[in-house]
């Protein structure tokens, strides 16, 4: 019996060995390899969102914004206190340089494409979305810096490539726009794997981008005198790119312009190509409640001037302008969508708790259910307004604008993009029409004594529809930036965008305002001398490179060259 119960203790000893072996071999829980993962469509889209919170920001998070808004200041829209400098010093170290995104949509595509387990056709789709935020990367870099040293793969620690000098700015964008290519023929128009069309990055998504980065780049190129032929190029495929949504995506306008920026649930919207969901506990932001509850930023006079008249004509020339001597004439016989965009009432400091700068205050990004205005929805950082990333709206604009500047702009082409904006619910504007190369409404051409000689009647007129189709939602920045018109922002040079509303003090005698008169002018949001913005150096359309990295790349016999201007 002894014996039965040596050998029955002994097999239990093997056994329990190799049940322990078997344990201590399963992949982990918590952790994940090369080796373990990239197997499955799920695991991949996984890693792909690890991108979206960078690229997509919308309204931003708690109390960070995104690009909409004072979001991005730096521009002639907006009339702050203390305007928004340019870079003045060459930073020690960070100002933007560095490679962490560019690795990691290279490690992902890379992975992808090794994956033994995914089909060719499933590889496709998802290395065209890895190119796709590879060249979105890239796209900022060369924004910001011009020449950068280019990859595409994942380098080791020990690789030599590892440092090199900056790739030509021209070497980065052919790639860019073959990423861009790629990912247009290869990712799916819809993917309910993922998710829902509006949510995901789709064919169109890339398409829609593909015209907004390459109509940037084509105009960068041509108003810097740098490479007219390949300026062209760019313009064209920004004007492809925004065809192939506007005629296949099966998008079309909004009812109302201002539910687009104002809605609880964008989903279901028909100009909505892309947009970022926020719920409640879920992700939230500020956006609503700074517009409406707190002091804000106020629009400059420049931006409130820009709107034409409901004839179609600059304020400058229509007999049917009212003045600026009240917000009610200022606001008569405008552009509907300046009531869609800012408030009917002027908000003084010393008066009005949600004061703005200016006097002229937003209300874009307000709901309009004024019922939810005392709500979670509307109040701090817990607002759930969804906010779009990219709409039809912008890429009608890119479109004409594209073809505009290739001098192939057609009166079709202003019917199918600047016209549906301006007939959209609500808008009924008239037409703009093209006559001898010259912008016309009515049958009758005009140009705006107010425009920059230096630049067309026609370019004039669709870059004043941009700014106000476009008004407050990130872009003013970049367009000036690639037009060179940074001397727009000079608030000495010009003072219309250091003004904001015309006032009697007498009528206010609480507003803690400066104005330009004695008694009655405009207000002055930035009166002190040492605060204004000057523009006196071209050096400002690149940032400087960080000194940490120039030291670092001469250790490694790489002369990383700073950018013109900057010592």
């Amino acid at each position: 019996m002894k014996k039965i119960y040596i050998i029955i203790a002994f097999l239990i000893l093997i056994l329990g060995n190799g049940c322990k072996k078997d344990f201590l071999e399963r992949e982990p829980l918590d952790s994940f390899s090369d080796d373990t993962y990239w197997r499955t469509e799920k695991e991949v889209s996984t890693f792909a969102w690890g991108f979206y919170t960078s690229y997509f920001t919308g309204y931003g998070s708690g109390f960070t914004f995104g690009k909409y808004f004072s979001g991005e200041t730096l521009n002639d829209d907006f009339a702050p206190t203390t305007p928004t400098a340019f870079t003045k010093n060459v930073p020690t170290s960070g100002g933007g340089w560095s490679f962490t995104f560019v690795r990691k949509a290279n490690i992902f595509i890379d992975r992808v494409s090794n994956s033994t387990y995914l089909s060719d056709d499933v590889k496709k789709n998802w290395v065209g979305v890895g190119r796709f935020f590879r060249a979105l990367e890239y796209n900022d870099l060369v924004k910001a810096f011009g020449d950068f040293p280019y990859y595409d793969k994942p380098l080791e620690e020990s690789s030599t490539d590892l440092y090199k000098p900056r790739d030509p700015q021209i070497v980065v964008l052919d790639n860019m726009l073959a990423d861009f290519k790629y990912a247009a023929e290869n990712v799916r128009a819809t993917d309910a794997l993922v998710g829902p069309n509006g949510q995901i990055v789709n064919k169109y998504v890339v398409l829609a981008f593909m015209s907004r980065v390459f109509l940037y780049h084509g105009t960068l190129l041509k108003y810097s005198n740098i490479n007219p032929a390949k300026a062209a190029e760019y313009l064209e495929a920004a004007k492809w790119a925004a065809n192939e949504v506007m005629t296949k995506g099966g998008y079309s306008l909004g009812a109302k312009y201002r539910t687009l920026f104002s809605s609880l649930d964008l989903k279901g919207n028909p100009e909505i190509i892309l947009y970022r969901q926020y719920g409640t506990a879920q992700s939230t932001h500020s956006l609503v409640s700074y517009v409406n509850k707190e002091p804000q930023t106020g629009p400059s006079k420049n931006a409130i001037d820009a709107y034409l008249c409901t004839d179609g004509l600059p304020a400058s020339i229509s007999p049917l302008y009212q003045g600026d001597k009240s917000i009610a004439n200022v606001m008569a016989n405008r552009d509907p969508r300046m009531k869609e965009t800012f408030v009917s009432d002027l908000r003084l400091p010393g008066i009005a708790s949600n004061y703005s700068t200016s006097g002229y205050s937003v209300l874009k990004f307000l709901m309009e259910d004024q019922t939810l205005w005392g709500t979670a929805e509307a109040l701090s950082s817990t607002n759930t307004t969804d906010a779009p990333i990219i709409r039809l709206g912008e890429v009608m604009m890119n479109f004409a604008e594209a073809s505009a500047e290739l001098g192939t702009l057609t009166q079709a082409d202003l019917d199918n993009s600047i016209n549906k904006l301006r007939k959209r619910g609500g808008i009924s504007m008239p037409n703009l029409q093209i006559i001898g190369g010259q912008p016309a409404v009515n049958g009758v051409v005009y140009s705006d004594p107010q425009r920059d000689p230096t630049v067309s009647s026609l370019i004039w007129e669709i870059r004043r529809e941009r700014r106000i189709e476009l008004m407050m939602e990130g872009f003013r920045n970049d367009d000036l930036k690639r037009w060179r018109k940074y001397a727009y922002i000079d608030t000495k040079l010009n003072t219309s965008i250091n003004r904001g509303a015309w006032i009697k003090k007498a009528d206010y005698p609480k507003a803690t305002v400066t104005i330009d008169g004695a008694t009655e002018g405009y207000i002055i949001p930035a009166p002190k001398p040492e605060t204004q913005r000057t523009f006196d150096n071209d050096k400002v359309y690149l940032s400087p490179l960080p000194l940490d990295q120039i030291k670092l790349y001469k250790d490694q016999g790489i002369d990383l060259k700073q950018n013109p201007g900057w010592q």
